[in-house]
């Protein structure tokens, strides 16, 4: 299946399987509601709105590809897409939220020299989504011809997990607890 007539699968879900193109509410992590839109390009409460509600450590990755990105996210994670446009996607899953913004929208940040010389983006850093499915997630990323670096494997520390690479070159290290220890 070709990467195009994938999105057109994923955006041809029913929204109870998958999250595109619906009214979403964006609550700040006490709860309270910071904007209510529909999704589509349209901005949630403007960008200040969100950008002031974000709070503690957040994850913002950088990406090529957008819709590349986003079936990795949503196919191979299991993770919601909160909103998306063209410029940016707001994800969220397993207790975590982080976010997707695309190249063209760091024409004029600092890192835009740098991310230009990079072979790949993620370097040494792992991303670790605690809860999802390392078997389930290994599958779809080998269905949707994603990496494997190491798959589905149980870790002395007590944890299932694989190691993923993403399209972009971010290493993604789903895991969930071993059942049963020896």
């Amino acid at each position: 299946m070709k990467e195009s007539d994938t999105f057109a699968w994923i955006r041809s879900q029913p929204p109870s399987h998958l999250v595109f193109n619906r009214t979403v509410e964006l609550r700040d992590s006490w709860g309270k509601r910071i904007a209510h839109e529909k999704t589509k390009g349209e901005s949630l409460g403007g960008g200040r709105v969100y950008g002031q509600s974000l709070q503690g450590l957040t994850i913002n990755l950088i990406s090529e590809n957008l819709e590349r990105a986003l079936i990795f996210q949503q196919v191979v994670l299991g993770a919601d897409i909160v909103y998306h446009d063209n410029d940016f996607a707001a994800v969220r899953g397993y207790g975590a939220q982080w976010m997707i913004h695309a190249d063209h929208t760091y024409d004029n940040h600092p890192l835009n020299t740098t991310l230009a010389q990079l072979a790949h983006r993620g370097g040494a850093v792992e991303l670790r989504l605690h809860g999802c499915d390392p078997d389930m997630a290994q599958a779809h990323a080998i269905a949707q011809k994603f990496t494997v670096l190491q798959g589905a494997a149980d870790k002395p520390h007590g944890l299932r997990e694989a190691y993923l690479l993403d399209s972009d070159g971010y290493l993604w290290v789903p895991d969930v607890p071993v059942k049963h220890q020896p």
